[in-house]
């Protein structure tokens, strides 16, 4: 008998299958049937294109099948809400994202980053500042002398008020110590329709992202004068950091990731942490990532979890003093 279950062990642990118990309840063989991968977001967006590209590649990692799933609605208030109320089994987790730190800040939902057991950071979508090309300033030293010059008179856009990119603007603005009421904030749904408005001269300047700007960079439409990334996009690399063009060490990206449910099971977590980093190293998802200019970074779960912790404080601070904060 105790030779039967030392094979049947054996067999067990040659195929990395797990065995666990949940609630006091012996789950054998995870994963046996196929998991879910909430993307709280569009199809066709980054969220959505990041995790299409993982989930085959994780597919063969894991043995079973994902299937996405787009829950979108809210902001991303309704796919992670989804995530955050699933059975932690392991057979439903999602894309996560740091809109996550700014929810409880706006008033919008209690859901914060701590309401999800990590699994791993994906990658990040580096804020910039770009300019309409032909545009007065070929610097965002110049640009900045300009708005202290002219306060409240040049517009600003690239988001919602407290919104993404419109905090990575309110952060770079707080490091440089000048006043972001000097800008005039132009409410933009979304980063590409931000890129769009500086392009047709409605805004003088955008704080979305790089990835946004691509296709109008690329037809002279823009210019970026400068990434909110600790290092230059491999992509164009002209164009400098926020710290080399100013001596600022504000960075903002719009960071993606997986997670499941809070008290999701220590030997799934780490089986899924363990495939996500085989998918992320593939070559493929590396490729995808690079062709829409999106960093591709993997960290574990730890480090993901400081990083947003860190940034839910910051965040926070930056809405209150800008007046926006309601939670």
């Amino acid at each position: 008998m105790n030779s039967s279950f030392s094979r049947r062990d054996a067999l067990r642990a040659s195929a990395g299958i797990a065995t666990f118990a949940i609630g006091g309840k012996a789950m054998a063989a995870w994963p046996d049937r196929p998991i879910t991968l909430i993307v709280p977001y569009p199809a066709g967006g980054g969220t959505d294109i990041v995790a299409r590209t993982l989930a085959p590649i994780m597919e063969r990692e894991l043995k079973a099948t994902i299937n996405v799933v787009n829950r979108a609605g809210g902001g991303g208030v309704t796919g992670h809400d989804a995530i955050a109320r699933a059975q932690p089994d392991g057979y439903t987790i999602g894309m996560i994202t740091n809109d996550l730190s700014f929810y409880s800040h706006l008033g919008q939902s209690k859901l914060t980053h701590r309401d999800f057991t990590k699994i791993g950071q994906t990658n990040e979508i580096l804020g910039s500042v770009t300019v309409k090309e032909g545009s007065p300033w070929n610097t965002v030293g110049e640009l900045l002398a300009a708005i202290k010059a002219q306060p409240g008179k040049l517009r600003g856009t690239g988001a919602a008020p407290g919104v993404n990119w419109h905090v990575g603007f309110l952060g770079m603005m707080d490091s440089l110590k000048m006043d972001p009421r000097s800008v005039v904030w132009v409410p933009a749904q979304g980063g590409t329709l931000g890129h769009q408005d500086v392009a047709a001269g409605g805004s003088e300047f955008s704080t979305s992202s790089l990835a946004e700007a691509r296709a109008l960079l690329e037809a002279k439409k823009v210019r970026t004068l400068c990434l909110m990334g600790d290092a230059r996009a491999e992509q164009f690399p002209g164009i400098p950091t926020l710290k080399e063009a100013t001596g600022s060490d504000w960075t903002f990206a719009v960071v993606h990731g997986m997670g499941g449910p809070k008290g999701l099971p220590a030997e799934v977590t780490a089986r899924l942490s363990d495939a996500l980093a085989k998918a992320h190293a593939n070559a493929d998802f590396q490729a995808a990532l690079k062709q829409r200019t999106i960093r591709a970074i993997n960290r574990k779960p730890d480090a993901w979890d400081a990083i947003l912790e860190t940034q839910l404080n910051t965040y926070g601070r930056l809405l209150r003093d800008a007046g926006l904060a309601r939670g």
